[in-house]
């Protein structure tokens, strides 16, 4: 067995570990410390905010469970959020790479080697001692000390990488949940869009067939009646057009739900009936509340990172001060590998002073300082982003809903406007022409309308998305 109570060197290399633990302890760290960059902010979203808080789940305000079902599935399989679950994990096994150094390295080697000597060599040998085993076995440990902190600072940067791949996880959710609330509106609106295609086709097919028993009781002209019949073939084009974006639509809303190559090429997808609420700012939203959205989030966490990488190219002027020992046995006998007189032991410290590196270090200390300026220009950005786009989507609230009223009334007057063009061209009072031109007028106004709806549901999407909501 090894002597359990070791004396001298392994007494004085433990001391020495402690007391370079405790410089390290004390010792600096180099490069500037993290601080949130001073903004400007408004004081408040400049509008009066609701009564009511913003639900837990924003988009169940339109209250359609069909679209409850859709997002919940999406969050259960979209593929971007499966990648970015996968690149946190990653983020989190270069914060255990990057920590490590922080820590000695300790292991065992050992070995066992068969040797020969020469027998003409100029120190005589004695036969019996030509040819020896020797069996090694030692407990080694080196560690580079962070006095400097150029590890702590790598890992300082690898933390802020790890909550920047949160955060980003969490902005692809969001983003997730507005493509798949929108596409689904995109889809209903196309929905309404081919049912009002249809219904004209069908009507126009119909004053068609009215105009050839006219035309062949010489009661119209065949001007008159190749006119219907260009409306009518207009209208049949518009119908499969409807269509084929509606397959585009479907098609896009499986691959956000995660759905396989089969299900994607089925792609059927069904629609409820959204709802139009009247939302208002929520109510407890502070004006710094932006600093906590998801994107705001990951740019101040890059900008974090990119702070501390400075620390870790400053590190590199300075010495690299590095400790190795090992502590065990050598012997030529296995059984006498244990035993004290087999004890072999190191000690032993290194540094080292970079003097002359050809402007490598200065070269990584100004490319740090850059890419940290360059992240702090994305960080305001990002935050100046923001509130443009509460800006934005607390205006649409109040503008678009103007346009689908105004758009509503319209369709309402031209619907009147067209019976009574009706009344009167079978009254002989106005044209043929004039029909048609107020029937295509009412055609393109209610898809206008239909329009003015879809585009108040994605104000209010816009709006919950611009706020961070989750």
């Amino acid at each position: 067995m090894i002597d359990p109570k070791p004396r001298g060197p392994v007494l004085a290399f433990a001391m020495l570990m402690i007391a370079l633990a405790v410089m390290l302890l004390a010792g600096c760290t180099v490069g500037p410390d993290y601080k949130r960059p001073e903004l400007d902010l408004p004081k408040d979203y400049g509008v009066t905010q609701s009564p009511a808080p913003a639900p837990e789940k924003w988009w169940t305000v339109f209250g359609d469970p069909v679209l409850d079902k859709f997002v919940d599935e999406a969050l259960a399989a979209n593929y971007d959020l499966k990648a970015a679950a996968a690149r946190i994990e990653n983020a989190r096994g270069r914060l255990a790479i990057a920590r490590a150094p922080l820590t000695p390295d300790v292991g065992v080697r050992g070995n066992v080697s068969r040797d020969r000597a020469t027998a003409l060599g100029s120190v005589p040998i004695p036969p019996g001692f030509l040819e020896t085993t020797t069996h090694r076995l030692e407990l080694a440990a080196s560690w580079e000390l962070d006095f400097w902190g150029k590890y702590r600072r790598g890992s300082e940067a690898a933390r802020a990488e790890l909550v920047a791949s949160e955060a980003g996880r969490e902005a692809i959710r969001l983003s997730l949940i507005g493509e798949v609330v929108r596409g689904y509106f995109a889809l209903e609106a196309l929905d309404r869009r081919l049912d009002v295609a249809q219904r004209t086709l069908s009507s126009r097919e119909k004053t068609l067939e009215l105009q050839k028993v006219r035309l062949d009781a010489g009661m119209v002209s065949e001007l008159e009646y190749h006119q219907v019949e260009s409306d009518v073939l207009g209208a049949r084009a518009l119908v499969p057009a409807i269509r084929q974006l509606r397959i585009r639509q479907e098609g896009a809303l499986a691959v956000l739900f995660g759905r396989s190559p089969r299900e994607v090429m089925e792609a059927r997808i069904d629609h409820g009936a959204p709802g139009l609420p009247t939302v208002e700012v929520p109510a407890g939203l502070p004006s710094d509340l932006l600093l906590r959205r998801p994107d705001v989030r990951v740019a101040e966490e890059q900008l974090h990172a990119a702070n501390a990488r400075i620390g870790v190219a400053r590190a590199a002027y300075f010495p690299s001060i590095t400790l190795t020992g090992f502590y065990g046995g050598e012997s030529q006998a296995l059984g006498d590998l244990f035993t004290a007189q087999a004890r072999t032991w190191s000690i032993a410290g290194g540094l080292l002073q970079p003097i002359f590196a050809g402007g490598q270090i200065r070269g990584a200390v100004q490319a740090a300082e850059a890419s940290t300026s360059e992240a702090e220009i994305a960080y305001r950005k990002a935050v100046a982003n923001a509130f443009r786009e509460v800006r934005e989507a607390i205006a649409a609230q109040s503008n678009l809903r103007e346009v689908a009223v105004a758009q509503r009334g319209r369709e309402s007057a031209l619907d009147r406007t067209y019976e009574l063009a009706r009344l009167r061209y079978d009254n002989g009072a106005v044209s043929l022409f004039d029909v048609l031109d107020t029937e295509r007028q009412l055609l393109l106004v209610r898809l206008e309308a239909i329009d003015a709806d879809r585009d108040r549901r994605d104000a209010i999407v816009d709006l919950y998305l611009a706020l961070g909501a989750s």
